[in-house]
């Protein structure tokens, strides 16, 4: 039961001022093309999606079930730690992204 309670938040189209107040565009950058990919989030993680388009089957969930989250350019997304998934990635991607230290030093 633990796995349902990992659970992806998307915001659409944040404001600007909140980008820049998480100062993204110093984040390190990731990118893929179209494709299904299988990851594991060792940590949370925060990204902002410059372009492309993903479909999120968490781990355990069937396409028969369609569960799954979905999101694209122009979304800030948090990546629960622990969550294992498929990216089924239909339009490719481009991503500022920012992984949380596990010290809450912050």
């Amino acid at each position: 039961m633990a796995e349902n309670s990992l659970r992806i938040v998307v915001e659409r189209n944040p404001s600007e001022s909140k980008l820049s107040e998480l100062n993204i565009k110093c984040w390190p950058k990731w990118g893929c093309s179209p494709g299904k990919y299988q990851l594991k989030f060792d940590a949370e993680e925060t990204c902002y999606l410059l372009r492309g388009k993903v479909r999120v089957y968490p781990k355990g969930s069937s396409p028969a079930t369609a569960e799954y989250v979905e999101f694209g350019a122009g979304d800030l997304v948090i990546i629960p730690k622990g969550l294992s998934c498929i990216w089924d990635v239909s339009v490719a991607v481009d991503k500022h992204y920012k992984f949380e230290s596990s010290s809450s030093d912050h």
